[in-house]
């Protein structure tokens, strides 16, 4: 699969999987985080689990690991994008060389079988990979687990122009009444506002230009249009599939056109929205038809005979991401993990999962867009803007 079509598997994986997860309340996803883990156990499998991990991914299963080495190593690359993989295994996993000699280089370590020392050691990891804005691995480390794939990923970007802030109290919309903390700014460039032409009506989308490679759009759709729908129909917009018009014609989402003083009589484009912070923490295993892992959490029988002689089924797969949007610029972090034990073995018991409603006059989504290949590392949905603060 050449470099373009990793971008555009990862970019469909994205589009489904907001379709699939976005609600009512904030949230953030970055299926970047999870292509490559997918990927990674799609080479080894076998079966059921081999078709449905290869489907979801969008590429042949033989060539799923080295893809996955390039895409770590691209997003790696990327100005004001980190990447990194690590791979953890019990020595009674029995992993195969063969499928060791494939994975990114440097990235397998051990578990113990100390729960804490190996809890300790993946969250010391987890935490370095984010620049600490993410804590703790996502997935539990004990006794039964035999082997954790994880990924992460830091999205860090400066404004080319940055904001002024000041108190925004909305009159109207689920925002009304609350001191909120508005970004604006002026500037001469007509070209970040733009209207997307979707099925489902127009899609107002501003690009805020980050100073090394990394944009955030972000998108407004038609009031009732659900919020994985307006991610969904954004993702596809980058890849010129709605008809697109100037957003200097007033015609979108949000949009107003009137007049003001100025000194050249230059036309003028304004953005107003609103400083945000949003978390998530997500069950991949809770969407099957997403990410290919119904078969694979059977544990019944193997289904990864070509990475260990022990025949292992998947036990756990979560994301934990965050992302802040500020006057100065935007960060965002996530870390992934798969966790593996022994097939046959009863399923520990689930994991409590922490909503956090997100802090962004309506709400919105975004996606944060690797500028020369349009690869949307990380997208989201912003529901609950941050008060301004109050002195």
């Amino acid at each position: 699969m050449s470099d373009d079509a990793t971008v555009r598997a990862v970019n469909a994986m994205t589009a489904r999987w907001a379709r699939a997860a976005v609600g009512e309340r904030g949230t953030v996803l970055a299926a970047a985080g999870v292509w490559p883990l997918l990927a990674l156990l799609t080479t080894p499998a076998a079966g059921p689990a081999r078709t449905e991990l290869a489907a979801a991914l969008g590429t042949a299963p033989e060539h799923a690991m080295d893809e996955a080495r390039a895409l770590l190593a691209t997003l790696d690359a990327m100005d004001g994008t980190d990447a990194a993989a690590g791979v953890w295994a019990a020595r009674s996993a029995g992993l195969r060389p063969e499928w060791c000699a494939r994975l990114p280089e440097g990235a397998l370590g051990e578990l113990t079988g100390d729960a804490a020392a190996d809890r300790a050691a993946l969250d010391a990891w987890a935490r370095r990979g984010t620049d600490g804005m993410i804590e703790r691995m996502p997935v539990a480390v004990g006794p039964g687990t035999l082997l954790v794939l994880a990924s992460a990923l830091l999205l860090r970007t400066t404004w080319e122009t940055p904001f002024a802030e000041r108190p925004l109290r909305p009159v109207e919309g689920p925002w009304a009444g609350r001191t909120l903390a508005e970004l604006y700014r002026r500037t001469e460039d007509g070209a970040q506002l733009r209207v997307h032409h979707t099925p489902d009506g127009p899609l107002t989308d501003a690009r805020v230009a980050g100073t090394d490679g990394l944009d955030v759009h972000l998108l407004l759709g038609p009031e009732r249009l659900p919020g994985g729908e307006v991610l969904a129909h954004g993702v596809a917009a980058l890849g010129g599939a709605y008809p697109m018009a100037p957003g200097a014609d007033g015609s979108g989402p949000g949009l107003a056109v009137s007049s003001v003083p100025s000194p050249h009589g230059r036309p003028l484009t304004e953005l107003c929205t609103t400083r945000w912070t949003v978390d998530a923490d997500h069950d991949l295993l809770g969407w099957p038809e997403v990410f290919g892992l119904g078969a694979v959490a059977r544990a019944s029988a193997g289904h990864f005979p070509g990475m260990a002689t022990r025949p292992l089924a998947v036990s756990a797969a979560r994301q934990t991401a965050t992302a802040t949007f500020g006057p100065l610029g935007f960060r965002a972090a996530a870390v992934t993990a798969i966790g593996m034990r022994a097939a046959g073995m009863a399923s520990p018991p689930p994991l409590r999962s922490r909503l956090v409603t997100a802090y962004f006059t309506r709400p919105f989504g975004f996606l944060a867009v690797h500028r020369a290949s349009g690869l949307v590392p990380v997208a989201g949905w912003v529901t609950d803007p941050d008060p301004y603060p109050v002195v």
